[in-house]
């Protein structure tokens, strides 16, 4: 029996779905039923889009590391310079952290804590936090030759010391409900510490 022609449509909101459901309760908290449910797909649908959980896990990863590779496009575009973008990006996460009311966190993190058992969705992570370090450091690396940040440093290690910083502070957001500890990574990094 042929299967059924594939809607990428349909695909995209399975992945979006999933994003939503590892994020709120963790990849093995998120059943395939529920996904399939919440987008209106029947259960034996599923494998028309994926091979299994671990390849949705992995397609799931990689549209969160395009949502980041374009937040971090939108904001360092328009900024008058590479630290007021770099700002911005973490200013627009930050306004999410609000709307979700402190719950959350970052997809990458999050999963990085639950999937140590899965060689595929290490990988998928760990390509997924590169991107975004080299982003981060491709405008850090604009911010030096301007001579706005601190350039006896490799960029590509303070987009390392940067979010990795962010990530622990977004843990301490999420235990105080506040984007104070956010604030302070920022203040003490771009504001401080990376200055020449």
């Amino acid at each position: 029996m042929a299967r059924p022609r594939r809607s990428d449509d349909t695909r995209q909101l399975l992945v979006e779905e999933g994003a939503a459901g590892f994020l709120a309760n963790g990849y093995h908290g998120t059943g395939i039923k529920q996904v399939l449910d919440a987008v209106g797909v029947p259960k034996g649908s599923f494998y028309n889009y994926f091979d299994s959980k671990e390849t949705f896990g992995q397609a799931v990863i990689d549209h969160h590391s395009l949502c980041i590779q374009r937040n971090l496009a939108a904001t360092l575009g328009p900024a008058p310079d590479p630290v007021s973008g770099l700002k911005a990006f973490f200013g627009r996460q930050m306004d999410e952290f609000i709307e979700s009311d402190y719950t959350g966190g970052c997809l990458i993190a999050n999963l990085g804590a639950e999937l140590e058992g899965s060689e595929v969705l290490r990988e998928s992570l760990s390509s997924a936090f590169r991107i975004w370090r080299d982003g981060v450091a491709e405008a850090l690396r604009e911010a030096q030759e301007l001579g706005t940040i601190r350039a006896d440093i490799d960029a590509v290690e303070l987009a390392d010391l940067l979010i990795e910083s962010w990530e622990g502070a977004v843990i301490r957001m999420k235990i105080d409900r506040t984007l104070e500890p956010l604030h302070k990574c920022l203040r003490r990094l771009l504001d401080d510490y990376f200055r020449p």
